[in-house]
């Protein structure tokens, strides 16, 4: 992909507290946002396509690594009053490609860029307002940033701008309003947006309680392969909540989220294992998932007092399972 076609997420869900209030479980950054305890994925800092791919001869530099040519052109650009040339530049310092990291030039750019229309700036800047990275932090003109940029359709501006109303931090607190943005993301395929309108829907919070809906948009999140929505969706399907009990299915995403490194994910499937509950019932493999998942966080008395009461043998494999999988994820396997 283009790094043309790229824009930024804001990252602006841990900073507020926003998804521990949605979820009450705690959160962590996915995909850019690293790990995740199983709590939400508000937290982002990923990237998703921009409509339109141009060859513009900058980001086919920076594309190639060729950062400082880059640099060069965009600047050429620049001067020439190209909006997306900022953007880039913005990019590059913020990023230290090539360069010394510079946030406090980045967000000069992104501001001027801004200025002259880009959406992709728009939200950068966003992003360093609501956080005070190379600027004052500053969250009402951030919220300005997101609405600015929100008011052109962005769906990621709308899903940010919906967090700023749900935490009634930068925009007044207004679930509803919140949940109306948050929701126009969620149609627009943005994942982190229909994970949290399902849990809106869940806990009743700006729109009417309903498991149905709640499913139906943990579903879609768990589609784009979110492991704390697959996490989510598959307690939903074994506890059936909106919907019929589903174990085969459930099961099939909590290995996913667990294979994954989702630490609820990995001890809600040791637990699986312990009880047999559509799977072939194995301490072994249950105590594999439950020491994986103490190590990423998770607590479990009754599942550590599993693990402590095996065998010496048996203890002694699923260590070995655990660290073999350890090292296996860390050769990116």
């Amino acid at each position: 992909m283009s790094s043309k076609t790229l824009f930024l997420i804001a990252a602006i869900a841990v900073a507020l507290g926003i998804g521990a209030a949605l979820v009450g479980l705690g959160i962590v950054p996915l995909g850019g946002p690293a790990v995740d305890n199983g709590a939400t994925p508000s937290s982002t800092v990923s990237k998703t396509a921009k409509p339109g791919v141009d060859d513009d001869a900058a980001y086919h530099a920076y594309d190639e690594g060729k950062y400082l040519t880059a640099l060069k052109l965009a600047e050429e650009a620049a001067g020439k009053g190209d909006p997306q040339a900022h953007t880039l530049i913005g990019r590059i310092y913020e990023e230290g490609r090539g360069v010394a990291k510079d946030e406090a030039t980045a967000a000069e750019w992104y501001a001027r860029a801004a200025d002259l229309g880009d959406v992709p700036a728009m939200l950068a800047l966003g992003n360093m307002l609501a956080e005070g990275r190379g600027t004052m932090k500053d969250r009402k003109m951030a919220a300005e940033m997101y609405e600015k940029a929100a008011l052109t359709g962005d769906p990621v501006a709308n899903y940010n701008l919906g967090l700023l109303f749900l935490k009634g931090d930068g925009k007044p607190e207004n679930p509803y309003r919140a949940a109306d943005h948050i929701r126009y993301a969620a149609e627009k395929g943005v994942a982190a947006a229909q994970y949290d309108i399902a849990t809106l829907y869940k806990n009743g919070t700006g729109v009417p309680f309903d498991g149905l809906e709640a499913a139906r948009w943990m579903s879609k999140a768990a589609e784009q392969g979110m492991p704390a929505a697959e996490y989510e969706y598959a307690v939903m399907l074994l506890r059936g909540e909106g919907l019929k009990v589903d174990e085969a299915k459930a099961i099939g995403l909590l290995k996913s989220a667990a294979e994954r490194g989702l630490a609820p994910a990995q001890n809600r499937l040791a637990n699986v294992y312990a009880e047999g509950a559509g799977v072939e019932k194995s301490e072994i493999e249950a105590a594999k998932w439950r020491l994986i998942a103490r190590a990423g966080g998770a607590t479990d008395e009754g599942m550590d007092l599993l693990v402590e009461k095996l065998a010496a043998p048996d203890r002694a494999k699923a260590e070995q399972l655990a660290t073999d999988w350890r090292e296996r994820k860390q050769l990116g396997q």
